[in-house]
Parts: C-alpha cells; structure tokens; sequence
C-alpha cells in the first residue's frame, strides 16, 4: 500500500561540493538547511540578519549591502533598554544606538564579501504578508512587538516581489556572474494570519519564484514546500505546534535537497561527519570505562585527521570535557 505520493525534483547543476562558497538568507527554514550545511562543514554563512520573512525586506538586506549603503536611522527603535532595527530580525540588537549601527555595518560587510564570491545563494521566502511602517509606508522586516497602530497590513502580490528582486539580481550580476541563486518557498505554516490566507500568501510566493526562475537562467526553484505539502502530508510530520515541521520532516527534506544539489563525491565526507556528530552526542553507561575511554580515542583521532581541513574546533571542545585527557 501507497501512503504517499512522491515526485521527481529535477538534478540541479552547478552542484554543491566542498569547495562551494555558501549564502543562506530568509525565513526560519533557511536557517535549517544552513544549519545542516554548516554541521557537515561545508562553508556558509547562514542569515546574518537573523530570520527575514517577507521577501522585499530578503532582497533589501543583500542590495543594500552590496551597495554599502548607510543604516537608516528612522528605523532604529529602543525596547526594553535594547536597540533593534526595523529592517532586520531581533538577533541584531544591541545596548547603544552606535553599537547597533557598528552591528550593523558589520553584518553588511560580511555579506557583501561572501556574495561576491558566493557559488550558491539559498533564499528563502516565508510570507507575502507585511507590514509598513511610517508616513512613507516603508516595508519592515519584523515589526518588533511595537503597538500595531504603528502600521498597516497588506499583502504583496507577485509583480512587486519580482521587481524587488529583479533590481537585487540584476546589481547582483554586475559583482557576480558565476552564482547559481536557489529559490525556495518555506514549509513553515504562518497560521497567525489565517489558513485560507496563508494559502494565499503562499501561492504569491511560488507564482513570484516561478516567474524569477524563468526570467533568470542562474535562478533555480527548489520544491521545500512542496515536499512538506504532498509527499509529507500529515500532520504527524509537525511539532507540537502544528506549524513548524518536524526534525524528521527537516531531515526528509535535507535528503531531497541533498540528492537533487549537492555533488555524490561529497557524499562519503557528509556520512562522516555525520558520524562524528552522532558520536560526540552519544551518552555512555559508565564514562570511565575502558570501553568508552578507547571510543573517545578513536574520535579524537578522527577530529585530528579531518581538523587540517575543515574547523572542528568546537567539536575538539566538546570532546575535552568528555575525556580524562584534557591535553589532547
């Protein structure tokens, strides 16, 4: 018996290797697929302006750091003794107006030189849902639990997502001509806003992808919510909140994602630190065992032979304090 239905998702090419320069950016579940990119260290830089729902505020956070552009002051704001930005998520905070404009420019620059050099940038997009803000309707990334009079409601349509992101891609060009952009429309359900309109926001966001996909040949579409609406189509496959999808829904995902862009040669060098993370998560009977002491020599001895390469520094961390030998 069949109890669910799978498509084929089509192979995408250039594919992600080891040497693949990586740019993750968007709504919570950009922030997953960096995460596991990360953990199976290959190089990323994954949301540096923490979680960006709506894609105009995705697509203004890249161009304005690839133009440099100074922090709009008009959307800093002060709550509960902490400076936040309109623009961007409440991960970037800090105790002064200076030091969140220095965060700020930091974060710019950052991604500005890893999308330069990117070879794929992976974005995201959560909701057609915004929220403007100020005499000039200015479009905000989080609304930062600021009274709801301070803005007004609405819902983008399609052509305005492609125009925000035809002039991101189209300066994008002018800096990098060899980055493959991979458009995904995220699984996370924004049931705040209503089912039927989530829904729509939902088919705005994959009708706005469909469309950059065929205007751009470096823009690709990866079916993230599809997955999560059809071939795991059960509400089993939720957390408790029946919102996010599960851990092993995420996992489902990766290996869809996995299969379709990342390169089979870099398949064994994954299953390894795979393994290498399994093993630093495995909790003993006895610590002190000779058993256990060998276990924790031969991952040492695994750290050491991949460390050259790649960071494994806080994985050496962890060990430590697990082992007796804390020279090692």
């Amino acid at each position: 018996m069949q109890w669910t239905l799978s498509f084929d998702i089509p192979e995408g090419k250039p594919k992600i290797n080891y040497q693949s320069q990586l740019f993750s950016i968007g709504s919570c579940f950009s922030t997953v697929i960096g995460d596991k990119l990360a953990e199976r260290k290959f190089s990323v830089l994954n949301n540096p302006f923490g979680t960006l729902f709506n894609p105009i505020s995705i697509a203004q956070v890249m161009e304005d750091s690839i133009l440099e552009m100074p922090v709009n002051s008009d959307f800093i704001l002060v709550r509960d003794g902490l400076y936040l930005y309109f623009g961007m998520h409440s991960d970037v905070v800090a105790y002064s107006k200076e030091s969140l404009v220095r965060l700020i420019q930091k974060k710019q620059t950052q991604a500005k030189q890893v999308l330069e050099s990117a070879s794929h940038v992976l974005i995201t997009l959560g909701t057609s849902w915004v929220y403007e803000y100020g005499n000039q309707g200015q479009i905000v990334a989080n609304c930062h639990k600021q009274p709801s009079g301070l803005f007004e409601k609405r819902l983008l349509n399609a052509d305005e997502i492609q125009k925000a992101f035809a002039s991101f891609f189209n300066l994008f060009n002018q800096f990098n001509t060899k980055a493959t952009v991979l458009l995904t429309v995220s699984p996370v359900r924004h049931t705040k806003d209503g089912i039927p309109e989530n829904q729509l926001s939902k088919s705005i966001l994959r009708l706005a992808a469909h469309q950059l996909s065929e205007a751009y040949d470096f823009v690709h579409y990866f079916p993230s919510y599809e997955i999560m609406m059809d071939e795991l189509r059960d509400y089993r496959f939720y957390k408790d909140d029946l919102i996010h999808p599960s851990v092993q829904s995420e996992d489902y995902i990766w290996e869809r994602f996995k299969q379709a862009w990342i390169d089979p040669k870099s398949f064994a060098l994954i299953q390894e630190f795979e393994g290498i993370k399994r093993d630093l998560a495995h909790r003993p009977f006895n610590p002190e065992s000779p058993s256990h002491q060998k276990f924790l020599d031969n991952l040492q001895k695994k750290l050491d032979k991949y460390s050259m390469d790649f960071d494994f520094s806080k994985e050496i961390d962890q060990l430590r304090k697990q082992t007796r030998y804390r020279g090692k």
